[in-house]
């Protein structure tokens, strides 16, 4: 590693723990804002990050605490025995197995990476990675309140990420079936323990979990960063404005849910603010493609995957969310409500 890739590392890893210092013990009005240290764009950009990142730290946890676990107590032989060799059907067991693991966009990343090394096949993994930020009840619930006196958004939701996920989990199975898609990480060349006392194999699932949340959460930050930026400068009124046309709102709609980089369970609640100014299927293309793919697990999912599968992944899910919620469009009444 370079030079100027450890100093990168080192400021990032030292603002991580001075996010985290700040997360746990921290003022932020106190700290920040007292004398106008922070002004006007910056403050904006501060508040907001800090949001985000206040918003995805426990589940970005998780998720790192999910794939330690896995690395260190789950051997490959027993998730083999739990996904079936046909893809079809192992698709459809790991959009079942997402259903019941509500993790945000990020927090699945790790997670999916290490069943992948554990012998999870890659579509199957892709269908729990594109599934999982969606298809489970709080984000159910939150969209089912956001759009109360509309069952076509909640109920169109699910089942297009049900759609998706099938879909692109298969075109990766023609693709990339075989292919060594995963970088490698210095833990991964450390073997999981297997000591006789219980608090040993513990003690090695801490350390995994630290290495990889400090791994993973320096690219969330610059992730994090980028969205903030983007919600600060972006101009809605014109992005509302240019969206009345129903192509052109669904493709700007998709763009807005990538740059916003939204949590999935709270995403709904801003979709809802477009109610009356764009159809229903571009509400349905930023509920569907943000969880899947935004700015933020972008960086994440390139700290994991190879840069090749990772811009395949961004074209795949673009393309299948943009098709698929142009041809719900057909089957919903058209028109503003």
């Amino acid at each position: 590693m370079s030079v100027i890739s450890n100093m990168r590392s080192l400021l990032v890893t030292i603002l991580l723990f001075f996010m985290l210092s700040l997360f746990f013990f921290g003022d932020l009005e106190g700290f920040f804002f007292h004398g106008d240290i922070l002004e006007g764009e910056f403050k904006s950009i501060f508040v907001i990050f800090m949001g985000i990142f206040l918003e995805a730290i426990p589940f970005l946890l998780i998720g790192v605490i999910f794939s330690s676990i896995i690395h260190e107590y789950i051997s490959e032989d027993y998730i083999k025995r739990w996904i079936p060799k046909h893809p079809v059907m192992a698709v459809i067991t790991a959009i079942l197995i997402a259903a019941i693991t509500p993790v945000c966009e990020c927090a699945i990343i790790p997670v999916v990476r290490r069943l992948i090394q554990k012998g999870v096949p890659l579509h199957a993994g892709m269908a729990i990675l594109t599934a999982a930020p969606i298809l489970n009840f709080v984000v159910f619930g939150s969209t089912f309140f956001a759009f109360q006196n509309d069952p076509a958004i909640y109920i169109g939701r699910m089942a297009l990420c049900i759609a998706v996920s099938f879909t692109v989990a298969l075109i990766i199975y023609v693709f990339f079936t075989g292919s060594s898609i995963l970088r490698k990480h210095t833990n991964d060349f450390t073997a999981p323990a297997h000591h006789h006392h219980n608090y040993s194999r513990f003690n090695s699932m801490v350390n995994h979990s630290i290495d990889e949340f400090f791994l993973v959460g320096k690219y969330f930050i610059l992730g994090g960063l980028l969205a903030t930026a983007a919600q600060v400068y972006l101009n809605r009124g014109s992005l509302i404005e240019a969206s009345s046309d129903p192509v052109i709102g669904t493709a700007l709609m998709m763009g807005l849910a990538y740059l916003l980089s939204l949590c999935s369970e709270a995403d709904a609640f801003v979709a809802a603010a477009f109610q009356h100014v764009v159809p229903q299927h571009s509400i349905l293309a930023f509920l569907v493609f943000g969880p899947m793919l935004d700015l933020k697990n972008t960086l994440v999912m390139l700290a994991s995957f190879k840069t090749k599968f990772v811009l395949f992944f961004i074209l795949i899910v673009t393309v299948v969310v943009f098709l698929l919620c142009m041809l719900a469009g057909v089957f919903l009444k058209e028109g503003l409500v």
